[in-house]
């Protein structure tokens, strides 16, 4: 099964993540960018409030894109140790990396959320969303700082997931709810016909749906 885009996996995944929130008021959250366009027909689907949480991968100099750890928000970093000790490098080793992503975050916060404070979980079922999960170390930061927040219910739902990351989340979570978890999985990317990068634009464009100005 490969999904079309990011907005066909949300669809399909809504209707999973309905099942198990059924008469229930959700608070949908997204982990942008590429979570938004995943999350939006879900929360439309759910008749849910939408809105996100930002979080930054860690990676070691020179594979900013390999996962060793991440922050989200306000959270402090979050680390795989398996994937410190492949990288060969230790959490002081990042000291520098960890200001520069948490320098972007900052940014990322105020340029999506502006004013509108941090969403409030507290008692809440909150459903998190990303459009897929490799190592998992973004949407792990992410789960600790929801549930920092005591939400209610905490659901984890992607449509696509590594085996091992659904695996190793699953103590975070109340449910991780994936539509696909194959094996060999290789990348998110390859789950998806257009899985092309997305820009602070387009989750303007989400989120203005669900946050008109002035509201």
């Amino acid at each position: 099964m490969i999904f079309p885009d990011r907005t066909e996996a949300g669809r399909a995944l809504a209707v999973s993540v309905a099942e198990r929130v059924a008469g229930e008021r959700a608070l949908v959250l997204a982990l942008p960018r590429g979570g938004l366009p995943v999350a939006a027909p879900v929360a439309e689907r759910l008749g849910a409030d939408l809105d996100i949480v930002v979080a930054r991968k860690i990676g070691p100099p020179g594979h900013p894109e390999f996962g060793v750890g991440a922050i989200a928000e306000d959270g402090p970093p979050v680390y795989d140790p398996e994937n410190l000790r492949h990288a060969g490098v230790t959490e002081r080793d990042l000291t520098r990396i960890v200001a520069a992503e948490r320098a972007e975050l900052g940014r990322r916060i105020r340029r999506y959320r502006g004013d509108r404070p941090a969403p409030r979980v507290t008692g809440r079922v909150v459903v998190l969303i990303d459009d897929g999960l490799a190592t998992g170390v973004t949407a792990h930061a992410a789960l600790r700082w929801v549930r920092e927040h005591r939400p209610g219910r905490l659901i984890l739902a992607v449509p696509v997931c590594a085996p091992q990351a659904r695996d190793a989340l699953a103590p975070e979570a109340d449910e991780v709810v994936s539509l696909l978890a194959p094996e060999p999985f290789h990348a998110v990317g390859r789950w998806y016909e257009d899985f092309a990068q997305l820009t602070d634009e387009d989750v303007d464009a989400v989120l203005s749906r669900f946050h008109p100005a002035g509201v």
